[in-house]
């Protein structure tokens, strides 16, 4: 059984600095699968049985990505429309039940600088704020909601700054599984 499993979903991963500097730490900790679900569905046409025999084996849950204008990118909510529709609405006792509980943590990249997702920002709204619909899945499908974490200046990030991020999403990746035990 996968402990905890990392779905990116990155529409040009190749190019992501900030991503790439994540999962390259990530690799680091034990029992982690780190999936490439643009690599995996190019054509976005998600294979829902493997998908949710991904989730019911994992303990914990990361959802990984960019965000893009203000949400996340099709190839997620392309994922969700298949698997959590499968598991919460046409199959829950035998596959949407097993979910309950599982930590979920959100992992998003954005371009511009925290001030700017700020009232008085250029996006008016906190990322936080802008993740709101994830966080109204994860109770409508009993995940444990954990505090996202947040990357923010990621196109600008220098080597060192990545490192940093990098060190610190171990970190939260360990507190996550501790939390998930």
């Amino acid at each position: 059984m996968t402990k905890t499993v990392i779905l990116l979903f990155h529409p040009h991963f190749a190019s992501s600095r900030a991503n790439r500097a994540l999962l390259d730490a990530a690799t680091t900790l034990p029992e982690v699968e780190i999936v490439d679900m643009q690599a995996l569905y190019p054509d976005g046409r998600v294979d829902a049985d493997a998908e949710v025999a991904r989730l019911v084996a994992a303990e914990r849950i990361v959802l990984q990505f960019p965000v893009q204008w203000y949400s996340t990118p099709s190839l997620l909510k392309a994922w969700q429309d298949a698997v959590l529709t499968r598991m919460f609405y046409l199959a829950y006792e035998a596959e949407g039940a097993t979910l309950a509980g599982k930590p979920l943590l959100i992992v998003a990249t954005a371009g511009n600088v925290e001030a700017a997702y700020a009232p008085d920002g250029a996006n008016l709204f906190s990322l936080r704020d802008l993740l709101k619909p994830l966080e109204a899945t994860a109770h409508r499908c009993a995940l444990a909601w954990a505090e996202p974490f947040l990357l923010y200046d990621a196109r600008r990030a220098d080597t060192q700054a990545l490192q940093a991020a990098g060190a610190y999403y171990v970190s939260r990746l360990g507190r996550l599984s501790a939390a998930g035990r």
